[in-house]
């Protein structure tokens, strides 16, 4: 957690703009590291603290407005995509979308909802290049996969890969990342994570497809059509996969990214994101 703690001494010093609103702040630095420490256990991941959880990790980044600012997804949500139900009475079930339009996936499980500040600190990251806000975000993923999956149960973790010509102009693949840090994370909460279970070599992005911003669900599954393919299938095969991205918004690039792993040969994928939309 020394990162948190250099990372507020320097802001103390030169106050930063809050990541999602753009004001100065000041952040506040008692009981971060201890609040941190206190919710993220072995035994106690989360329980129901979400959204204190992300309000601790983001207080290096926001000012006390926006990190307060995060809906977590939580039940009722859909068993197979995830999306969280605008109704709080139900229990969780497979939605109308995923009856209608059968998934290639296993499941897909998401930490917020896509919008107030979890939003806007995705946006800084991938298109501002706040790279800084990868390590606390890739944190709060990291949690939000140990409450759904057992570690043992995935073989492979591989990011969503960018075509060569966006890598170039971005400089990184956020969903890569989110979870390059994933196997220390893991050593310091006691489970067992290795450094070859995340792979960015099996999947690559051979099409340079248009933005998925503004398209429908139709055009969005045909513009991501065939634009993945596997650089070495012999790395998938019989494979438990965990799919990883930043935003899940109707999930037409993952279920492309997973209906080319299972042709391949993977035994499984399940999908994880750090942010889920919700549907209309």
């Amino acid at each position: 957690m020394l990162y948190y703690l250099g990372k507020a001494i320097i802001n103390a010093v030169f106050p930063p703009k809050c990541s999602a609103c753009g004001i100065l702040f000041k952040p506040d630095r008692h009981g971060i590291i201890k609040g941190i420490n206190n919710i993220i256990t072995r035994d106690s991941i989360f329980s129901g603290e979400e959204q204190l959880f992300f309000k601790f990790l983001m207080a290096p980044f926001l000012c006390s407005t926006c990190s307060h600012d995060f809906l977590p997804v939580e039940s009722p949500i859909c068993s197979k995509c995830g999306i969280m139900f605008t109704s709080r009475e139900a229990d969780d079930h497979i939605c109308g979308e995923c009856i209608d339009f059968p998934k290639n996936y296993g499941k897909a499980r998401s930490s917020g909802v896509y919008n107030r500040a979890l939003m806007q600190v995705i946006h800084a990251l991938k298109y501002k290049g706040l790279i800084e806000l990868a390590p606390p975000l890739g944190l709060l993923l990291f949690c939000t996969f140990i409450n759904h999956w057992d570690p043992q149960e995935i073989d492979l973790i591989i990011p969503v890969p960018l075509h060569i010509k966006r890598f170039r102009k971005r400089g990184f693949n956020q969903a890569f990342l989110l979870i390059r840090k994933w196997p220390m994370i893991a050593k310091n909460m006691g489970f067992m994570l290795l450094d070859r279970q995340i792979n960015r070599d099996a999947l690559v992005k051979n099409k340079n497809t248009r933005q998925q911003t503004g398209l429908d669900r139709a055009d969005r599954k045909k513009n991501v059509k065939n634009a993945f393919s596997l650089h070495r299938s012999e790395l998938i095969k019989e494979k438990r996969i965990l799919l990883v991205d930043d935003v899940y918004t109707t999930g037409a690039t993952m279920d492309e990214c997973a209906r080319i792993l299972m042709r391949g040969g993977a035994r499984n994928v399940d999908l994880l994101t750090l942010a889920h939309t919700m549907r209309p």
